[in-house]
């Protein structure tokens, strides 16, 4: 069971945002989050995003994902229309720093990025966004917009308390060093990616 261990407010680049730690007991490095803007209303519909930890996208600017600009995108849209992000500590679709870097290793000799986890003995996709589910309920947030291009983000709502109001796109134009990445998200896994 997930509890709130540690809050505190954080001014940021994008504005002003109350930040949760959650997890099962206070000794965790590694906790979710919750960046919650300081003009969210958990008492109607909450914009929200399932966002899962990229540290080479975030952090180092890598150009093989599109996550850092999706996560800078998503602050912006919550400090301007309120809502929250829930960082979710899934490094590399759940399959930790040192395994995503084997597959990026392996997408140098022209595996995709699913190839190469299945290749190492790795789910395509190791995430669950059940603690998100479980993190909205703490909060008792009741209906939400998720920010999203991601159908199982969306499938993971289905039979749980929280009410999806509406899904809205998260696109991030592409470039040379993440088109194919993008590809394999939208022939694979199914994301809704237009621009595509």
């Amino acid at each position: 069971m997930q509890k709130i261990q540690a809050q505190s407010t954080i001014p940021t680049d994008y504005g002003i945002f109350t930040v949760y730690a959650f997890s099962e007991t206070e000794d965790d490095w590694s906790p979710h989050l919750a960046w919650v803007a300081e003009n969210t209303d958990f008492a109607g519909t909450v914009n929200v995003r399932f966002h899962s930890e990229c540290i080479t996208g975030e952090v180092f600017h890598s150009q093989k994902c599109e996550c850092g600009q999706q996560l800078d995108a998503a602050m912006k849209y919550m400090s301007e229309n309120g809502g929250m992000i829930i960082y979710l500590r899934q490094e590399g679709r759940n399959i930790g720093i040192i395994n995503k870097l084997k597959a990026y290793q392996l997408q140098e000799q022209g595996f995709d990025t699913v190839e190469a986890n299945l290749k190492l003995g790795l789910p395509a996709d190791g995430r669950n966004f059940n603690v998100a589910v479980e993190i909205l309920e703490i909060l008792r947030v009741k209906t939400i917009n998720l920010l999203t291009n991601n159908p199982d983000k969306l499938k993971s709502l289905e039979n749980t308390s929280i009410i999806l109001n509406e899904r809205i796109p998260l696109e991030i134009d592409s470039n040379e060093m993440n088109q194919s990445y993008l590809e394999t998200k939208k022939g694979y896994f199914g994301h809704m990616l237009e621009k595509i």
